[in-house]
């Protein structure tokens, strides 16, 4: 595989791939509308109910395994497809609420988890062998395959070159996943028939739905030296970024100058905590549930809350749990969920009041566990951002105090809630002081932001918007080795080639035309990575030979084996460097010879 060079394509489309909810956002670029085409939002036709297939701004991220006969034959059924195994979306949520262990959610966050095999059966999690288990990239691929099956029948109508996988797709992803994670991501959209796609982070997105929506009114919503903090909270994670204002020959600049930590914090936590507090207030009552029950007043709670923070005028929601057993048969058990008792379990709980000081609370381990996904053991988001602000404040080249947000733009589904984003705002603005008032940047839409963002990002790459900066904050390079006759007792000397140059722009990328090298392939080797945040002049292609002595340092080395032919293994195989630094901050090496290529990667965010 070689990297992608596209020629534009009609349609830039956006994917939202939500823990919770997908959505999809696009723009027909043969439009001409005042030079200005509109970004529409695509709806995704899916089943609601047997037998209805209706067309919804979102689709549920949730899959639903179904047990032979358990639906009348055809009534799952969707306009491009005979559907008998499992459905996706709307059905699968609700159903899933009834039936929990034949329900997949989350498989966005389980594809993050580093301590399980991603590749392997693992879904639904802890349900009976009976049920059919699958992997959380298939799980996460089967979302995709949806919406590029539902693509395909509604906007292509059989016209191939209209197809989804023709077209310029970004599909977002939290600014915290690894490199792994975002490798997932990758494959899953692969084995949804989607190979076209550039990974895009979704506090950057939501931003650029902001700016998108100012209608190029946002300079004159922020000013110079602002720090905007994107605070982004959804179904399974928590994601903070920091922008800063700048200015250059009379021009404003967006510069993202920090990135959070992955933390497995969000809307399943306050699900899970809000079904616990319904599940004590039934024990008050003499009612006690088993862990299935427990399973369906998660789904239930969910629910619940996503009606109430929907629907302004609704402050109480029904809660039915189904009685005892596997079976949807016998007695059920009603409660309610009030939208009082919901902001003031999520705001003591997830949002309380602390100092700029305070960090995460660790709690101490049991020696054994439940295998699971691996939570943040402290639910405080305020206290994860006050960390937040406390690592990076060091990190930003701006003076310490400087570092306060001055503006903060919300996205994701839990600060539909004001309680929510009130506690936030209180926390920044004690912890600014005297300074002046914070400004809270209005977002187009806490579900659609993110989908919308991204098309704006494919306008921008095409030279029709704003583009916020992300420079490398150092100079980067590779090893490589001196062509000499052995010495014995001493190794080949390291030149360090410069593959990425300070203050190179994410989303860049070049050839090395004029260079060769011999790549060795089909046996264990080790690739040296260096770095210096003191060369700035140095250009992409530059050989430095003494670099110990240069301000340059060695960074953590990657070991690897590159695959080859039987003919190739252990021989350096002459290759030429194409260079990539992409939207999530990788840095790609593609060697290419005359008829392969091969591909390293290399996280030039973390320091």
């Amino acid at each position: 595989m070689e990297p992608s060079r596209h020629e534009p394509s009609r349609y830039i489309v956006s994917i939202d791939l939500g823990t919770t909810n997908c959505a999809v956002a696009y723009i027909d670029t043969f439009e001409q509308k005042q030079d200005s085409p509109e970004i529409r939002l695509f709806r995704i036709p899916q089943v609601i109910a047997c037998g209805t297939v209706e067309e919804q701004q979102l689709l549920p991220s949730f899959s639903y395994q179904v047990a032979p006969g358990e639906v009348p034959q055809g009534s799952l059924d969707l306009p491009w497809h005979e559907e008998t195994e499992f459905v996706v979306g709307t059905f699968a949520r609700e159903r899933g609420s009834e039936v929990p262990d034949r329900v997949i959610s989350s498989s966005k966050s389980w594809l993050s988890f580093s301590g399980a095999d991603r590749t392997a059966p693992l879904l639904p999690w802890d349900a009976p062998e009976e049920v059919p288990h699958i992997s959380p990239i298939e799980a996460s691929s089967r979302v995709l395959k949806h919406i590029r099956d539902a693509w395909n029948h509604m906007v292509a109508k059989g016209n191939q070159d209209l197809f989804l996988e023709s077209q310029e797709i970004f599909l977002t992803v939290p600014a915290s996943f690894d490199a792994t994670a975002r490798e997932l991501t990758v494959r899953a959209a692969k084995m949804a028939g989607i190979s076209r796609v550039t990974l895009l982070e979704e506090p950057q997105a939501a931003f650029y739905a902001w700016i998108e929506s100012t209608e190029e009114g946002w300079r004159k919503e922020v000013s110079v030296e602002d720090v905007i903090l994107v605070c982004d909270i959804g179904g399974g994670t928590t994601d903070f970024s920091l922008i800063l204002v700048s200015e250059s020959q009379g021009e404003l600049l967006l510069e993202r100058i920090a990135v959070g930590d992955h933390i497995l914090l969000g809307g399943d936590n306050i699900d899970l905590t809000l079904a616990y507090a319904i599940r004590n207030r039934l024990a008050g009552e003499g009612i006690k549930l088993d862990k299935w029950q427990m399973r369906g007043l998660l789904h239930s709670a969910r629910r619940a809350k996503e009606q109430i923070f929907e629907n302004r005028d609704c402050d109480l929601h029904p809660v039915t749990i189904l009685g005892k057993g596997r079976r949807v048969i016998g007695g059920t058990i009603s409660t309610e969920l009030t939208r009082q008792e919901i902001e003031e379990v999520i705001l003591n709980g997830f949002f309380p009041k602390c100092a700029d000081t305070d960090q995460p609370k660790e709690r101490q381990q049991a020696g054994l566990k439940e295998l699971g996904l691996p939570y943040a053991s402290d639910p405080a988001v305020t206290r994860h951002l006050a960390w937040f602000l406390q690592r990076h404040r060091n990190d930003s080249n701006l003076p310490g105090e400087a570092l306060r947000p001055t503006a903060v733009l919300f996205n994701g589904g839990v600060m539909k809630a004001e309680p929510l984003k009130q506690g936030v705002i209180d926390a920044l603005e004690s912890w600014n002081g005297d300074k002046k008032g914070l400004k809270v940047l209005p977002s187009r839409s806490l579900d659609l932001a993110v989908a919308y963002g991204g098309v704006y990002y494919g306008l921008a790459r095409r030279g029709r918007g704003i583009r916020i900066r992300s420079g490398i904050e150092r100079s980067y390079y590779i090893g490589i080795e001196t062509a000499m006759p052995a010495v014995p007792g001493m190794p080949a000397p390291i030149k360090a080639l410069c593959v990425v140059r300070f203050g190179m722009e994410e989303g860049t990328e070049m050839d090395l035309p004029e260079r060769e090298f011999g790549l060795v392939v089909g046996e264990l080797v080790s690739f040296r990575f260096l770095g210096s945040t003191s060369r700035h002049d140095d250009r992409i292609g530059d050989i430095i030979e003494d670099w110990e002595e240069e301000g340059i340092e060695e960074l953590v080395p990657l070991q690897t084996r590159l695959p080859a032919e039987e003919d190739q293994e252990g021989t350096p195989v002459r290759v030429r460097l194409h260079i990539k630094v992409t939207e999530i901050g990788t840095l790609e090496l593609w060697f290419a010879s005359q008829n392969k290529c091969w591909k390293l990667e290399f996280n030039v965010r973390q320091r």
